[in-house]
């Protein structure tokens, strides 16, 4: 199917909201980050001795293709996982999964028993922490930032706990959740950023943004907010219980397309985050 993206001039689009468009001009764009995501998914097959099939030095060998390549564009600028059109830069984000892919590389090598593969990814890992924290951290805003240039607050920022590149309990992990909390908030829910982007300023909060502050509350001991702020998310859903992208900053209006995976994906996710255990649940009378 060609993804060239057109214009449909004859559709008025939702609410009048047009222009709307065909096709996704995202196919033309980089974005760094996949590579970390390929890593990410495959990586559980090492560690779950539940599976039936386990992954063994075949696929080991695969990844470490993937994540050669992570390493060698972990700095190369890129759209980020917003595909954003104006600009490149090198953001945070997409540098920590180039991270995260070589973390995970060096965990499966031990697993695998391969001291030297090991050491040859926890090198890599290393020197592309060192440099991401060389740009990523501002004393000026007190929080982490999205890119190299023109660095700002993002919701992706929230994942760095979640991903392992710093420990919740990192103050500049803290104060970046606070400040993302204080700034990116509208009327209960996050947006991806504040600033302008190549259609003008946001005007909808990302819907699952919110449900990564809700998991980064959690992970920084204010789990009392983050259910609240899983509980206002599921006031949002339609009458099948679907949630769509966006999030209307004035009325609440759903937005964007719907249903969407990445909205329900974190509707799960954090379901299973904020849930009690069985003993907490039943054992203990709590």
């Amino acid at each position: 199917t060609p993804l060239e993206e057109r214009f449909a001039p004859a559709l008025a689009g939702f609410s009048g909201m047009g222009p709307v468009r065909v096709g996704n001009q995202a196919a033309e764009q980089i974005q760094n980050d996949g590579y970390g995501h390929v890593i990410l998914a495959a990586a559980q097959m090492f560690f779950d001795s539940r599976l039936p099939h386990r992954g063994d030095m075949a696929l080991f060998n695969l990844l470490e293709g993937v994540g050669a390549k992570a390493f060698d564009y972990a700095f190369e600028p890129d759209a980020g996982l917003w595909e954003l059109r104006g600009k490149k830069r090198v953001h945070t984000f997409s540098a920590v999964m180039s991270w995260a892919a070589c973390d995970r590389l060096a965990r499966i090598a031990r697993v695998l028993q391969l001291p030297d593969r090991v050491q040859f990814w926890l090198d890599r890992r290393n020197e592309i922490r060192a440099r991401i924290l060389s740009f990523a951290w501002s004393e000026k805003l007190g929080s982490f930032v999205d890119a190299d240039v023109d660095g700002q607050l993002d919701a992706s920022l929230l994942l760095l706990a979640e991903l392992g590149f710093v420990r919740p309990d990192d103050p500049r992990y803290v104060a970046t959740v606070d400040a993302i909390g204080r700034e990116l908030k509208r009327n209960g829910y996050l947006m991806r950023y504040a600033g302008e982007d190549d259609f003008g300023l946001p005007e909808t909060s990302f819907t699952i943004c919110s449900f990564w502050y809700a998991g980064a509350l959690d992970l920084i001991g204010r789990r009392d907010e983050a259910r609240e702020m899983f509980t206002s998310l599921l006031e949002r859903r339609n009458e099948a219980g679907l949630l769509s992208e966006d999030i209307d900053n004035q009325t609440l209006e759903l937005w964007g397309n719907i249903p969407q995976t990445y909205s329900m994906v974190g509707l799960i996710d954090t379901a299973m985050r904020l849930s009690k255990t069985w003993e907490e649940a039943f054992w203990r009378g709590s």
